[in-house]
């Protein structure tokens, strides 16, 4: 589902619509509407903590601050610490900070709290509820539930 919702696949039959429009007839175009996070997280070992999101924000992913997105996900205090430092839930709180970056208005996760303690799930749960309080929507893949209010679950089979 999420790699449909990305554009990655075609649907089998019916259609994805943006604003009642093909979401899928520029891919280009569907591609700044949503911010996406899979399994793996995207993290480059050789930068230091802040740097993998200034990285990311100067190539334009929507100009936020990155102290911000560091202060988010209780990474502040890492912010100088080479990222190939970092345990599995460092990096992916990490990974998460980045959607902070994002004025993408839809994020797609997939099992977002791999590796994450209770605590950064919380933070988690914080950064999904500005995101959504800005108009934001939220489609996460995962077996745990999120911290989410008025959430709707879809149960697969």
């Amino acid at each position: 589902m999420l790699r449909l919702l990305a554009g990655l696949v075609r649907p089998a039959a019916g259609a994805l619509l943006w604003r009642g429009e093909d979401a899928l007839s520029d891919l280009a175009e569907h591609a700044t509407r949503l911010a996406y996070l899979g399994h793996q997280d995207a993290v480059k070992p050789g930068l230091g903590v802040a740097e993998n999101l200034r990285s990311l924000a100067q190539a334009g992913a929507g100009g936020r601050d990155v102290g911000a997105a560091l202060e988010a996900l209780g990474l502040g205090r890492l912010a100088l610490l080479p990222a190939r430092m970092l345990s599995a839930g460092q990096r992916r709180r990490l990974a998460l900070a980045r959607l902070a970056l994002s004025a993408a208005p839809l994020w797609l996760l997939d099992e977002p709290t791999l590796g994450l303690d209770d605590a950064s799930v919380a933070l988690l749960g914080a950064l999904l509820a500005r995101h959504r309080e800005r108009g934001g929507a939220v489609v996460a893949a995962t077996h745990l539930a999120l911290p989410l209010a008025g959430a709707a679950t879809l149960a697969l089979q």
